[in-house]
């Protein structure tokens, strides 16, 4: 298992096409939220089993806050404490580019995976995609 910060064309296809499974087809997210076009602007995760993406998610900076979105793991592979390793190398890597406290829409079921990890709910529940969501934010160290 190995989760690389995408750094060529072919590690992003690979975040995206994760999440055009998990959201589009398997959420039923439509096509153009899912695509937003802010992935250009965004640092992006893909997690490897077997040379093969399973998992992904992505962050977007804006000053000191990052904004964690479309974490996301193929469903075979859930359960199994991947999404951690997603997580961990967004805060991990998030004081490296002057980030100090981290945002995330959190789809309702997900809420306590967030909470374990330390994030706090900061809003009511929202509908966003046509799926429930709560805002959540979570302070991280700089190393």
């Amino acid at each position: 298992m190995e989760v690389r910060r995408a750094k060529t064309e072919n590690q992003i296809k690979d975040a995206l096409q994760v999440r055009y499974k998990v959201f589009v087809e398997e959420q039923r997210v439509p096509e153009e939220i899912e695509i937003d076009g802010l992935d250009e602007e965004a640092n992006h995760f893909v997690l490897y089993h077997q040379k093969k993406p399973i998992g992904a998610g992505r962050l977007r900076v804006s000053g000191t806050v990052g904004k964690v979105e479309r974490i996301c793991v193929l469903t075979p592979y859930r359960k199994q404490g991947f999404g951690k390793l997603i997580m961990d190398a967004i805060e991990q890597s998030s004081p490296q580019i002057g980030v100090s406290k981290l945002t995330l829409h959190a789809q309702s079921h997900a809420v306590p995976f967030y909470l374990q990890l330390g994030y706090e709910i900061t809003s009511e529940p929202f509908i966003e995609a046509g799926i429930e969501h709560v805002s959540m934010q979570k302070t991280v160290s700089r190393s």
